[in-house]
């Protein structure tokens, strides 16, 4: 049975303290992008070495964020926040003041808990109060997604106005060790906890498995799918992955329990939120890439300005954010499995509509805006029937896993999708040199695999089952408890 936290803080309290925390968790993962240019710069090192920036983060997330929530479900969420808040914060110092890209590089990696936080405080807020958990999902979601806007606007204006990268790699560092005082004193601790003990094998296996797959799938473009090593890393990933899954199947304190995904009511949802990270961010670069693109000189695109094209990601972030806010009352007033299928509806429609108002800037940017809004629906509910469906001890765990699945299906789908726009270019000459070059075909196969995904995310959603909340004593089970909530 869920137990309440003990102290007279209220859930409106402790939900606030931790979107604080995401807001500068966002704006943190936003923060580099406008800024590799800059970096290149700072260390002299190219765009292929730039790539290391975000996928060093994004290697190091899929490798550090089960285990640092798997040890929240066993030693304390808040305690594990508090851990994880601080590597972050170190990570950061050692980024701003990095004598070389290598420490660059290391910092970054030691940023990567920073994934952790949104496991960690999902288990927090339905330790607090189970029954009004997925409004507070969908506020700290909503909040991540807006700090990740402010953080990508923000650290190019500062910038543009302060001229030293140092400085402006300072500003998230400070405010992320601001926030471990914080969670120290203003969070409180879940009781829940999981016994057993800690499953280092199953973590070594997990780890080096996803590890080993991400980097052959994010490499295959540079080194081609052929290429032995894309092979060797793909196919040695794929059995660690299965030995792994025969390993949890057989110890008593397996890392994940397995009969969660296969009995427990989170297979499904996973794997929508596999679905989901596949056509949301998969999807993005071919749409950002046909923002900045130019008819005339590249065969394809829209011809909008960097700048412009700039403000548009910040729009469809907002419509993201406005998506999170209103998916709690959609989920509540026709259920969350079908709010699942209609935003999978709707994110088909925006890709339908993308292909079809290619060539026509104000409805192509609308359309990305309704996708947002898809995106920021299924980002506030897909994990709030994670976290409802989960075992009281294992939310953090179950939390993890789903953002690993998205996170690990958007990488994958990006590099597959880059694929596929080899598939239909056209060769062109300039300056005496021939060379291939994108054709509009290209960016429409993938908005229609995407399109395609979105159906079949729909299809998934509509057969999700959602675990009923514990009921509050002397209240009626569901309606009534509903309609309090929302009434205050």
């Amino acid at each position: 049975m869920q137990r309440r936290l003990p102290g007279a803080r209220s859930t409106f309290g402790v939900v606030g303290f931790l979107v604080v925390m995401e807001l500068g968790s966002g704006a943190l993962q936003g923060w580099f992008s406008p800024l590799l240019a800059a970096i290149g710069h700072q260390f002299d090192v190219g765009a292929g070495a730039l790539n290391w920036v975000n996928a060093m983060y994004m290697l190091m997330t899929v490798a550090c964020v089960p285990i640092l929530a798997k040890l929240g479900d066993m030693f304390g969420h808040k305690r594990l926040l508090v851990v994880a808040s601080t590597l972050v914060a170190v990570g950061s110092f050692v980024v701003a003041f990095a004598p070389s890209f290598e420490v660059f590089l290391l910092g970054r990696a030691l940023q990567a808990p920073l994934a952790a936080f949104l496991p960690l405080e999902f288990a927090i807020v339905r330790a607090r109060d189970e029954r009004s958990a997925s409004k507070s999902i969908g506020v700290l979601v909503g909040a991540l997604t807006l700090g990740a806007a402010v953080g990508s606007l923000l650290s190019g204006l500062l910038f543009g106005a302060i001229g030293d990268l140092g400085i402006v790699l300072l500003i998230p560092a400070v405010f992320i060790a601001l926030c471990v005082p914080v969670v120290v004193l203003l969070v409180p601790e879940t009781t829940v906890r999981r016994h057993g003990r800690v499953d280092v094998i199953g973590a070594i296996l997990l780890t080096a498995g996803l590890l080993a797959v991400l980097t052959g799938v994010s490499n295959a473009g540079t080194w081609g799918w052929s290429d032995l090593r894309t092979i060797a890393l793909i196919l040695g990933g794929t059995v660690l992955l299965a030995l792994w899954v025969f390993v949890e199947r057989r110890i008593q304190d397996p890392l994940v329990d397995l009969t969660m995904l296969t009995r427990g009511g989170l297979g499904l949802p996973i794997i929508a939120s596999v679905l989901f990270g596949a056509q949301t961010y998969g999807g993005q670069t071919a749409s950002f890439l046909w923002l900045l693109g130019d008819s005339a000189r590249d065969n394809y695109g829209l011809g909008i300005a960097p700048a412009a094209a700039g403000a548009i990601i910040v729009l469809y972030a907002l419509a993201a954010f406005l998506g999170t806010l209103i998916a709690d009352r959609l989920a509540r007033r026709i259920s969350a499995p079908r709010a699942i299928a209609l935003a999978g509806v709707v994110a088909a429609a925006s890709f339908a509509l993308m292909i079809c108002f290619a060539g026509v800037s104000a409805l192509f940017i609308t359309s990305m805006a309704i996708g947002g809004v898809s995106a920021g629906v299924l980002l506030a509910v897909l994990p709030a029937v994670v976290v409802r469906n989960a075992p009281a001890d294992s939310v953090g765990i179950a939390s993890a896993l789903f953002n690993t699945a998205r996170t690990a299906a958007g990488a994958a789908a990006g590099a597959v999708f880059a694929l596929v726009m080899t598939l239909f270019v056209t060769a062109s000459t300039a300056d005496a040199t021939t060379g291939a070059r994108s054709t509009p075909l290209s960016f429409f196969a993938v908005w229609a695999i995407c399109l395609a995904v979105a159906l079949v995310l729909a299809v998934v959603g509509l057969r999700i089952r959602v675990t009923a909340p514990a009921a509050a004593p002397q209240s009626a089970p569901d309606l009534p408890t509903v309609q309090t909530i929302e009434d205050r």
